[in-house]
């Protein structure tokens, strides 16, 4: 292909709002503690901020976490001959070369940044076509690296799959789930890339302890979950404490007390010892040690340490709705067990207003447990009110 067909990608006013507040490109790096080259690559379009560096990016450019996410959506392609790169190499697979692969690997990044704030269904047909196209180019083009980058997008798609299907299916569709998996780690293999396959195989550990409860295999769950951690500790120290993490929340539904702070305590130690070099920094955000330290304090039957947890990690997540629908789910859990009734009934209708525009599967399990829970209070009309709105939510599902 000729430099005339060339496609240059920009977040014009994500530089416009760095310029207007009078940073260059190395004092926002600077601020935010990172490369001036990873500044770059958001203004090109090229990667989006990792979910917890976000909040310090708003304030650095004095502006609200939605208007940050709405520059960060403003991603402008300039075509020179105006046609559709990835379409024209799927009618003639020859023509496929590194931007095309690039520009299919962004498609799917654009769809996974939509996941917060739009319902899994919604964006499964995206993905889908993605994951699709991903495979049909690896199975027709033989040069190399465009295959490394047309494996780098089928791995993103299959283990955004995973998680679009497990959300969608309210956490029932165990099948679909788990094949999408097992084809990241195929492809993460084949291509090298030990931090996607440990990433893929943590993914298929949610599914055993996740799950709907008449199917959920703690002890399943917990062996999966290790098994990632143990390929993690080779490659990153960010997936690592990750899958730590969920090791912990395995040991607490099972009762284990002891092992459970042993496994958060070597999460803790992990997550200390991220570099800004750590190629599984992405999956990392600080709210996920709060979200499943709560969790864990709830089933070990400790709702009075997972109050005050729970409570500042749903603040945390103002810009993540779907994931504070979730924590507000077992904060309302945490006040019920505590037999405070007015609290978790306003937790409740807070969780339920996020849910009516994200409808997230996990929170969605999670806020319908809390509302079984209202069983002895259903005489009173705070509890009524909330029912009356559980049943327009699944009226409208």
């Amino acid at each position: 292909m000729g430099g005339a067909d060339r496609m240059k990608r920009k977040r014009e006013r994500l530089a416009q709002r760095r310029k207007m507040v009078g940073h260059s490109q190395e004092q926002l790096a600077e601020v935010l503690r990172v490369e001036r080259s990873t500044v770059v690559r958001w203004e090109r379009g090229e990667t989006e901020p990792q979910p917890w560096l976000r909040p310090r990016l708003a304030k650095a450019l004095g502006i609200s976490g939605e208007l940050l996410a709405e520059l960060l959506a403003d991603v402008v392609t300039d075509r020179q001959d105006g046609a559709d790169r990835l379409d024209r190499a799927l009618a003639q697979p020859a023509r496929a070369d590194v931007e095309v692969a690039r520009q299919l690997q962004q498609r799917v990044q654009q769809v996974a940044s939509a996941y917060e704030t739009k319902p899994s269904t919604a964006l499964l047909a995206d993905a889908g076509q993605c994951h699709a196209a991903a495979e049909f180019l690896l199975s027709r083009v033989g040069a190399e690296p465009v295959r490394g980058e047309l494996y780098a997008a089928a791995i993103a798609s299959a283990t955004l799959l995973s998680q679009l299907v497990w959300d969608a299916s309210q956490r029932r569709d165990y099948g679909v789930t788990l094949a999408y998996c097992d084809v990241a780690i195929e492809h993460a293999r084949k291509h090298g890339d030990p931090v996607a396959a440990a990433h893929a195989e943590l993914r298929k550990g949610f599914a055993a302890l996740y799950g709907q409860a008449d199917v959920r295999d703690p002890k399943a769950g917990l062996a999966a979950v290790q098994l990632a951690a143990e390929q993690s500790r080779r490659v990153s120290d960010a997936l690592t404490g990750l899958s730590l993490l969920h090791v912990v929340e395995a040991f607490a539904m099972l009762g284990e007390y002891r092992r459970c702070e042993q496994a958060l305590s070597q999460a803790e130690t992990s997550f200390g010892r991220i570099g800004s070099d750590d190629p599984g920094a992405e999956f990392f955000s600080p709210t996920q040690l709060g979200r499943l330290a709560g969790s864990c304090y709830l089933f070990l039957g400790h709702p009075e340490r997972a109050e005050p947890i729970l409570t500042a990690t749903a603040q945390a997540l103002r810009d993540r709705p779907k994931t504070r629908s979730l924590v507000l789910g077992n904060l309302a859990l945490a006040y019920l067990r505590q037999r405070q009734l007015d609290a978790a009934t306003a937790t409740l209708h807070e969780a339920i207003d996020v849910l009516e525009t994200s409808r997230g599967g996990g929170a969605m399990t999670v806020v319908f447990s809390a509302a079984r829970e209202l069983y002895p209070w259903r005489a009173e009309p705070a509890v009524h009110d909330v029912h009356d709105r559980l049943l327009a939510l699944v009226a409208r599902a």
